[in-house]
């Protein structure tokens, strides 16, 4: 089997000032409601508005509504809501990579993860690159995970999880805070929480000559949309970390702020709220961070645990070698093992696009 290799080492060779940048813009969205059920537009938009501290995550743990992500959606609904606007535009939306945020995000953060590997999928079709995640790795990683053993005293996996959902919950309205009612805001703490309902934007974006369509999740919104589509949305990323008590602490967070700030870059978000929370889940305090800035920080306090830049430059270097590694037809695999410094890409099947692309886009596609 031919194998290619891309090598993340030496990263010295991706210094310097970053690669071009196209700000990313929303094009298209679409929503899952309570039953993860997909639906074109914004039904599932959220409000930010900050909680009332000192919040508790634990509350509710018992009721969690979990959504199963088990199964293999693909790119699915990122796939059904890009044909939805070529329909309505009557134009095809041209990019050289479709994928969803997650997958740019570990090819983002890959010279400064070391520790972490990753699986996906990919097909060429019709000039685009489609990516997805390989979901029997996925499920294959979240059971090693939940086979360790914590240390004494550090809450359980499946609730430090919960912890995330559940500050998002007390964070956010269904509607404007003008148009929400005082006990609407004071009774968010209890709300079943359930994450089966999600915002999904799709944005037009670049990294160096790569053109790419990304879809990601989004958890609420400043203010609401601009009225003029070119305009800069307000987003809301919504976090939590532990509380930074020591220098020990501090690269532990520096380590968390490369991938909050590469999931926010991705996709536009210009701004996320962290609540710090002690170790039994009670949240103290709030920080606003500011996207763009965060890379400028890190450097500032010289512990040297990654460089915005450098990740920019190999995400454009690892684009353009993808595009013309991964041929028309067939299914490759791209895969980064743990402590690997390289990204292998590989043809897993000659003919087809798998399950990567869906039946219905293929055939909307083939008519147009």
């Amino acid at each position: 089997m031919n194998r290619n290799t891309f090598d993340i080492q030496p990263i010295g060779r991706f210094y310097g000032s970053s690669a071009a940048i196209r700000r990313p813009k929303e094009i298209a969205c679409f929503s899952y409601d309570d039953q993860h059920s997909y639906h074109l537009g914004d039904s599932s938009l959220r409000y930010y508005y900050p909680p009332q501290l000192p919040a508790d995550l634990n509350r509710g743990f018992e009721t969690f509504q979990k959504l199963d992500d088990a199964a293999d959606e693909h790119l699915d609904a990122l796939l059904d809501t890009v044909a939805a606007l070529e329909k309505e535009t009557g134009k095809k939306c041209e990019a050289d990579i479709i994928t969803w945020r997650g997958m740019m995000t570990k090819i983002l953060t890959a010279p400064f993860d070391n520790m972490n590997g990753f699986e996906m999928n990919a097909t060429c079709f019709q000039g685009t690159i489609f990516i997805e995640e390989n979901n029997a790795y996925k499920n294959e990683q979240k059971q090693i995970q939940r086979r360790q053993k914590m240390p004494p005293g550090m809450a359980s996996q499946d609730l430090m999880a919960y912890w995330g959902y559940k500050f998002e919950t007390i964070s956010v309205l269904d509607k404007t805070w003008d148009a929400a009612t005082r006990e609407e805001i004071e009774g968010r703490e209890d709300l079943v929480v359930n994450n089966s309902a999600q915002y999904c934007s799709i944005a037009r974006t670049g990294i160096g000559r790569a053109k790419l369509v990304l879809g990601g999740e989004v958890d609420a919104i400043w203010d609401s949309k601009p009225e003029r589509n070119e305009d800069p949305i307000n987003w809301v990323e919504l976090k939590t970390s532990a509380e930074i008590r020591n220098d020990r602490d501090m690269v532990k967070f520096e380590r968390k702020l490369l991938k909050f700030w590469a999931q926010s870059f991705l996709l536009g978000v210009p701004r996320i709220i962290v609540g710090f929370r002690d170790q039994d889940g009670i949240v103290r305090r709030l920080d606003d961070l500011d996207t763009a800035s965060i890379p400028s920080k890190v450097k500032k306090s010289g512990r040297g645990t990654w460089d915005g830049n450098i990740c920019i430059n190999f995400a454009a270097s690892f684009l353009e070698w993808l595009k013309s590694t991964i041929q028309e037809g067939g299914t490759w695999r791209l895969r980064k093992q743990e402590k690997s410094s390289a990204i292998e890409v590989f043809q897993v099947e000659e003919s087809g696009t798998g399950d990567i692309l869906s039946p219905d886009f293929l055939s909307w596609r083939s008519t147009t």
